[in-house]
């Protein structure tokens, strides 16, 4: 809160929407932290770096990690409805849920087409679209109290997006042709 503002001075609506705003925020690191640590861990893994026994197997079957992600989903959705928590207790499922984001997102591609390899482009496009709506969540601002500056700032935001998706998608195709033949043997040669 700035200085001058204090809970008391605020409106029911503002401390609704600050606190809104922090758990937004709070759920966005999250969200990254574990994709980030997901991915490093598997690549990891499937160069040999760490033991392939923490790959996950029932009975044969490769549990993947968009599986623990589903259930933590699934935990936090309980708790939000049944428990109602609030303060300390609502963060911590709201870390909860970004942990569960983050560990499904992570493997999108591979639901979304019911199998294939790992690296899957759609599994980057969701994790993107995920953080942005978030981030829009927890750092914008609400449409009504715009003045012209952030109709300014919105509109070089958009063209800053659009110059940065052309970019994106260029090095993503260079990343492909430089290292996307070494990920796919890796994954290939890698424990399943």
């Amino acid at each position: 809160m700035e200085e001058h503002e204090t809970a008391a001075t605020l409106s029911p609506r503002e401390l609704e929407l600050r606190r809104r705003n922090r758990l937004a925020r709070l759920v966005l690191a999250g969200f990254i932290f574990t994709f980030v640590i997901a991915r490093i861990l598997v690549i990891f893994i499937m160069a040999g770096k760490l033991p392939p026994a923490l790959f996950f197997h029932v009975k044969g079957t490769h549990v993947h990690h968009l599986n623990y992600g589903i259930f933590l989903l699934s935990i936090s959705g309980a708790l939000l409805l049944f428990t109602s928590p609030k303060g300390h207790y609502l963060s911590v499922v709201a870390v909860i849920y970004s942990i569960g984001l983050g560990l499904t997102f992570d493997e999108f591609g591979m639901w979304l087409h019911l199998g294939g390899l790992y690296w899957q482009r759609a599994s980057y496009d969701a994790v993107v679209t995920i953080a942005a709506v978030l981030g829009l969540i927890a750092y914008g601002s609400t449409i009504r109290k715009w003045r012209p500056h952030h109709i300014i700032t919105a509109i070089a935001l958009v063209l800053a997006l659009a110059a940065f998706a052309v970019v994106l998608t260029r090095s993503m195709k260079w990343a492909d042709r430089s290292f996307g033949p070494k990920l796919y043997e890796v994954e290939v040669s890698g424990p399943s």
